[in-house]
C-alpha cells in the first residue's frame, strides 16, 4: 500500500469521499513528551474507497479533507473521538456532524468505553490485529504491515457503523446518544487559551483570592507549555496549583516552602514568572477570579445513604435497558438528585428522566423498592396500606 503524499492524490481521494453518506476517519498521532499532538497519519474510508494520508510529506495541503470533515451532509464516523477532534481542531475545522461508535455502543449494550478491537471482534467477528499498536509512527518509511495495520482501523469501522447505527434506530436510541456526541464536538472542550486553562482544574475554594491566584498560575503553565511545546504535567503538577493558590506565595522564599513545587523551582526563571502571576492576580482579586456558580449543598443527612441506594437503581435499570450506567448519569447527578428532586442534571430530563429519572424520584419517596432476586435486584412498587375507615 501507497500513502497518499501529494495534495494532488489527496484532492483525487476526497473527490471518492464527496457525496457519501459517511466517511470513518481515524488518526494516528505522537503526544508523549509534547504538549501539541504530532499528527502522523490520517485514515478515511468509506464502503466504497479507503486511504492512508501521510500529513508528514513534505508540501501536503490538506485543505481538501478539512473540507469534507466540514461538510454538513457527510457524517463524519470515530472511535473515541475526542483526541482525533483535539486533532482537527488544531487544524481549523470540527468535524460534523459527527457519529463516536464508542458512544453508541453503550447505548447499544456493549458496556462503557468498549475498545475498537472488542467492538470489531462483538459485532463483525473480525480480530483486529495488534502487532503494529505500538509503531513510532513518526518514523518514516512505514512498513506495509504498519500501514496495513491502521487502514484496518478505518475499514472496520466503515463497515461497522452501519450495523450499529441501524441497530440503535431500531431500538429507538439513536437520540439517546445524539446528544452526547453533539457535546464533544463542542468547541469549548477543544480552548487552549490560557486564560481559560483553570477550567480543566477542579478549585477546591470559592474565595476571590484563591480563585484568582488558581486562574493566574493555571494560565501560566497552560502558556508556557504551550510555548515549550510540553506536557503540562512536566512544567507543573496539578496538585501544585492548588497549593499555589491556597497559599499566594510572594517571594522566593514562600515559594520554596511549597511541597508541591520542585526542588529549586524558585530559584528558576519559573520560578520568578509564577510569582509575577501571582502578584498579577492579588493586585484585584475580585476582577480577575472567575465566577464558579456553587452547586446546591445536599441538605438530606442521610443523603450518602440515599446516593448508595440510587446507585443501585441506576446499575438495575441499566442492566434492564442494557445500556451503559454512565450514559444515563454520573455519581455527581445522584448526589444532586438525592439532596433535590428539581436538580438540574441531564438524569431528569428527556429519555434519562424516563429511564432512570422518574424511577429515582419514586425511590426517595417510598414509592419504590430494591429487591434481591437471587443474583438480580428487582425494582418493585411498594403498596402502601389502605387508610382505616
Amino acid at each position: 500500500m501507497t500513502p497518499i503524499t501529494t495534495t494532488a492524490e489527496l484532492a483525487a481521494f476526497c473527490e471518492e469521499l464527496a457525496g457519501r453518506p459517511f466517511v470513518a476517519v481515524d488518526t494516528e498521532f505522537m503526544r508523549e513528551t509534547t504538549y501539541w499532538p504530532k499528527l502522523c497519519l490520517i485514515q478515511a474510508a468509506t464502503r466504497e474507497a479507503a486511504a492512508v494520508i501521510d500529513p508528514l510529506a513534505p508540501g501536503l495541503d490538506l485543505s481538501p479533507l478539512l473540507k469534507i470533515l466540514a461538510d454538513p451532509s457527510i457524517e463524519k464516523v470515530f472511535h473515541a473521538a475526542r483526541q482525533d477532534i483535539e486533532i482537527f481542531h488544531n487544524l481549523g475545522v470540527i468535524p460534523t456532524p459527527l457519529f463516536d461508535t464508542q458512544i453508541a455502543a453503550m447505548a447499544a449494550g456493549f458496556g462503557e468505553q468498549v475498545a475498537y478491537d472488542a467492538l470489531v471482534r462483538q459485532m463483525l467477528k473480525n480480530d483486529v490485529d495488534k502487532s503494529s499498536r505500538f509503531t513510532d509512527w513518526a518514523r518514516r518509511p512505514l512498513s506495509e504491515a504498519q500501514l496495513d495495520y491502521a487502514l484496518a482501523d478505518v475499514t472496520h469501522l466503515a463497515e461497522l457503523f452501519p450495523i450499529l447505527r441501524q441497530r440503535l434506530e431500531a431500538g429507538g436510541r439513536l437520540a439517546w446518544v445524539e446528544e452526547e456526541m453533539r457535546a464533544i464536538a463542542d468547541p469549548a472542550l477543544y480552548d487552549v487559551n490560557p486564560e481559560n486553562a483553570w477550567r480543566r482544574l477542579k478549585p477546591r475554594r470559592h474565595s476571590a483570592r484563591y480563585l484568582a491566584v488558581f486562574r493566574a498560575v493555571a494560565a501560566w503553565r497552560e502558556r508556557t507549555a504551550q510555548i515549550r511545546d510540553q506536557p503540562r504535567g512536566r512544567i507543573l503538577k496539578d496538585e501544585a496549583i492548588d497549593e499555589l493558590a491556597s497559599q499566594a506565595p510572594t517571594d522566593a522564599e514562600a515559594l520554596s516552602r511549597l511541597r508541591g513545587v520542585p526542588k529549586g523551582f524558585s530559584g528558576s526563571k519559573f520560578g520568578q514568572e509564577i510569582l509575577e502571576a501571582v502578584a498579577a492576580a492579588l493586585k484585584d482579586p475580585e476582577a480577575y477570579a472567575p465566577t464558579i456558580t456553587r452547586e446546591r449543598a445536599v441538605a438530606a443527612p442521610n443523603s450518602g445513604a440515599v446516593v448508595e441506594l440510587l446507585k443501585v437503581l441506576l446499575k438495575a435499570r441499566a442492566e434492564d435497558a442494557a445500556v451503559a450506567p454512565r450514559l444515563i448519569a454520573t455519581v455527581s447527578d445522584l448526589e444532586k438528585i438525592a439532596g433535590d428532586d428539581n436538580a438540574d442534571t441531564p438524569a431528569l430530563d428527556g429519555w434519562r428522566r424516563k429511564a432512570f429519572g422518574e424511577d429515582a424520584l419514586k425511590l426517595k419517596r417510598g414509592e419504590l423498592a430494591l429487591v434481591l432476586d437471587g443474583s438480580r435486584v428487582r425494582v418493585v412498587e411498594v403498596r402502601r396500606a389502605a387508610p382505616p375507615a
